[in-house]
């Protein structure tokens, strides 16, 4: 039986996606994930430190990273879209028009908001928070 295909998608793809990745293959083996970006700011970089920092904190094993932009080959793998913020919702919707497959990755979790960028905000431990429950609710839901 196949996994269910998820991908993870923020700005720059080296904090807030990559992270949704790790903390996902952290909470079961019944998916395949993977992490992207929206821009081609960071294409080739790696997590950014203070988000591995982060996840050490949590107790989230990470392995090498390397943003990469989404692509329509990744969409078509994709059986789930799950966004950050508007702002990466706004692109993903330019990118794939009218796509059932993007969904904010509070969808089950609407409590939590968006996810802020905490390259921004520095916040990166309240990020690994509520990205964590946002996936714990992801996998109760599908």
């Amino acid at each position: 039986m196949r996994k269910t295909r998820i991908i993870f998608v923020c700005h720059g793809s080296i904090c807030r996606s990559p992270a949704a990745e790790f903390i996902l293959k952290s909470l079961s083996d019944n998916y395949d994930v993977i992490s992207r970006a929206v821009s081609n700011e960071e294409i080739g970089n790696d997590v950014y430190p203070p988000m591995k920092n982060a996840l050490n904190r949590a107790c989230i094993p990470f392995e090498r990273h390397s943003a990469k932009r989404i692509s329509n080959e990744d969409y078509d793998w994709a059986d789930y879209i799950f966004y950050m913020d508007d702002e990466n919702l706004y692109y993903l919707h330019r990118f794939f028009p009218n796509s059932e497959k993007i969904k904010p990755i509070n969808l089950y979790t609407p409590s939590i908001g968006e996810i802020e960028d905490p390259w921004y905000t520095g916040r990166y431990d309240l990020v690994v928070s509520q990205i964590t429950q946002c996936i714990k609710d992801i996998i109760k839901s599908i």
